[in-house]
């Protein structure tokens, strides 16, 4: 950490035209906020360069493990979600997930006609966020509150606008409840084991939510009564671990199901979908995750790698279906295309490992065909109970408080591709 600021103004207006660029800045009002906000006050953890990097989050607090448990989302993201909650003068928002910095650029963008909570379970992270809201002059401006955001905070709602800064499995009724009618709801929601950060407005003909806008994005997972533990199944001595993040009940794992299937005879399909080295792989995910009944995540702990699994480079995951005793997992390699793009493929392994590996090369296919480069999947957030007969067609993921549905642009091709066993989990 430097207590230099010689060259402050330089890197935060050399992040603000970077973010500009990138379109995660649209708008003079988020603009002017960024400009206003002394982010470096927010990060004394970190020099200068760091704190204004603007693709840079900065963990503030880990666990006895390393694993982040509170940090100050990057610039990019930050800017995103405020662009995507189009927060206005004398509005009412509330942030769950305190850093200090988000809530003072929303503190900027309401004015001072409007009222900004920013709500935390950790008594450290409520703290230091109060700490550092004073020293940059915004602790009359943003209300810190220590409170489990599981039930939101009552006291403050109605909100025009509620932003989730952490990582969340589900989203609880109160976070609905405590929206206004005409609000909108910014939450990094994980489904499958893949987070989008989704731009919600209410839908009052379901009492769920519609989707606006989505964007790939991580955060530091959810503590308190919205965490949430995926399931793992350990296989070749902690060699392979596969992860499930929601239950899938078209995928029976009974202990020893997937035992010895590294044994078997390895098949391998390439399906000729292709992607270029610098596009992002949130389509293809969500599209895999939608069509795939056992989609999961297959982790390779390279200190223990026997060769069995065959990842490029030095990656330790990837994409994964099972099916019964059927293990398939998706690679790539360069492709012979003159853009330098690379080639997914699949190999499979169980007692029917071509037909599994032959049915994700398809939905590959599709996926390339279709939906790469397209605006993505919409995403609707229904209560839970709700009928599936209420609920249109698609993927629908069955949470603690709601059942997500993922629904894509329908094309021939689709309509083929999404059979009846991808109707829910």
């Amino acid at each position: 950490m430097t207590t230099d600021h010689t060259g402050i103004d330089e890197l935060r207006e050399a992040a603000i035209a970077e973010l500009r660029s990138a379109g995660t800045i649209a708008s003079k009002e988020v603009e002017a906020a960024f400009r206003a906000v002394p982010r470096h006050v927010f990060i004394p953890e970190a020099d200068l360069a760091t704190a204004w990097d603007p693709y840079r989050a900065v963990v503030t607090k880990r666990d006895e493990h390393g694993n982040a448990l509170s940090s100050v989302s990057d610039m990019h993201v930050q800017s995103y979600m405020l662009t995507e909650a189009r927060i206005e003068p004398g509005m009412n928002v509330l942030e769950i997930g305190s850093g200090g910095y988000n809530a003072a650029l929303i503190a900027e963008l309401v004015g001072p006609d409007g009222r900004v909570t920013t709500v935390d379970i950790d008594p450290w992270v409520t703290d230091r966020a109060g700490r550092l809201l004073d020293a940059a002059g915004y602790s009359s401006r943003v209300e810190v509150v220590l409170a489990d955001a599981e039930a939101g905070v009552p006291d403050g709602a109605p909100y025009d606008r509620i932003l989730v800064t952490v990582g969340s499995w589900d989203i609880p009724p109160a976070w609905i409840e405590q929206l206004t009618d005409d609000g909108l709801l910014v939450v990094p929601l994980r489904m499958r084991g893949l987070t989008r950060t989704i731009a919600f407005a209410k839908d009052p003909a379901t009492g769920g939510l519609q989707s606006v806008g989505a964007k790939l994005f991580g955060f530091v997972p959810m503590q308190g009564s919205g965490s949430h533990q995926a399931k793992l199944v350990v296989l070749r001595d902690g060699e392979v671990t596969l992860r499930f993040d929601d239950d899938d009940h078209t995928t029976v794992l009974e202990p020893g199901l997937l035992d010895g299937v590294f044994d078997t005879e390895r098949v391998e399909v390439w399906s000729g979908a292709v992607i270029g080295n610098f596009e992002l792989l949130d389509t293809v995910q969500m599209w895999m995750a939608t069509t795939q009944p056992g989609f999961c995540w297959l982790t390779l702990d390279r200190d223990k790698d026997s060769g069995v699994v065959s990842l490029p480079g030095t990656r330790t995951m990837a994409m994964a279906v099972v099916d019964g005793p059927d293990l398939a997992y998706i690679l790539t390699r360069p492709s012979a295309q003159a853009d330098k793009s690379s080639e997914f493929g699949v190999h499979a392994y169980g007692p029917r490992a071509r037909e599994l590996a032959e049915r994700v090369a398809e939905q590959l296919r599709v996926w390339g065909r279709d939906h790469r480069g397209g605006p993505g999947p919409c995403y609707r957030i229904y209560p839970a109970g709700t009928a599936d007969a209420l609920i249109p067609d698609g993927r629908v993921i069955d949470k603690r408080h709601v059942r997500v549905l993922i629904s894509w642009p329908q094309t021939a091709a689709t309509d083929a591709g999404q059979d009846a066993s991808s109707r829910s989990t």
